[in-house]
């Protein structure tokens, strides 16, 4: 009996992480600024580019976005490039547990443009360094 237990709290647990709702005004936020370096976060990651004015800016977004989503088991969640701002939904494989990344076009306290990336999970403390391949991989497919 204890098994069955064990095993239909698996199961609610599972179903849970698959179908709770994505929040759009909950994830669709940027990464507080803390400088332009790239920053590792407990359960996420922040890249960071400046880049030479807002058009350049919204071109680069537009890139990223294209890259992000065609990437497997990722999807918009709200916004789009021309808007200056748009986050996707990135599931793990197994498990389908939801990375949220926020792309935007942000101006430091001086007002220089730059890019940015905030990649984060919605469960646990820790996301053992996946945001952080993950985005480094799109910024990295930008030179190709």
């Amino acid at each position: 009996m204890l098994i069955w237990i064990v095993l239909a709290l698996v199961v609610a647990m599972m179903a849970y992480i698959r179908l709770a709702p994505s929040d759009p005004a909950r994830w669709n936020r940027p990464a507080p600024y803390e400088g332009l370096e790239n920053r590792n976060l407990g359960a996420g990651y922040v890249w960071r580019a400046p880049v030479g004015s807002d058009a350049e800016g919204l071109a680069l977004l537009a890139r990223l976005a294209q890259i992000a989503e065609g990437t497997a088991r990722t999807e918009l969640l709200t916004g789009s490039p021309e808007a200056g701002q748009l986050t996707v939904v990135t599931r793990s494989k197994l498990m389908g547990f939801p990375d949220y990344t926020t792309f935007s076009l942000r101006q430091t306290p001086e007002g220089q443009p730059y890019v940015e990336m905030f990649g984060r999970s919605r469960f646990g403390r820790s996301d053992l360094g996946v945001n952080a391949k993950r985005l480094r991989g799109w910024a990295a497919a930008l030179d190709r």
